[in-house]
């Protein structure tokens, strides 16, 4: 199960786990988002290379803007995968 929904301060809130059965939910919602924005993975279990893939598109076209996203809350598994796949460098990760 996997939600993506924007929290009363404007922040994204991921719940669940992002796998490739839930990219298309994602991909949407994010392909909604304008401008800088954070993402708040506290409640997010896992992710996966296809979450990962749209996560880094969603960064590529709001950097192309001037914009981004920054990442908060993420627990010690999900910021191993960033640091493991190099991602650490693309998006600015707060730990929780």
């Amino acid at each position: 199960m996997f939600n993506i929904e924007f929290g009363n301060n404007g922040e994204i809130l991921c719940s669940g786990r992002l796998d490739a059965a839930q990219c298309v939910k994602a991909e949407e919602f994010l392909g909604s988002v304008e401008g800088p924005g954070t993402l708040d993975f506290a409640q997010l279990e896992y992710i996966s290379s296809a979450g990962l893939g749209i996560l880094l598109k969603t960064q590529k076209r709001l950097v192309a803007s001037g914009a981004g996203l920054k990442i908060i809350n993420v627990n010690n598994h999900i910021h191993d995968v960033f640091r493991y796949s190099g991602f650490h460098s693309i998006f600015e990760i707060e730990k929780q």
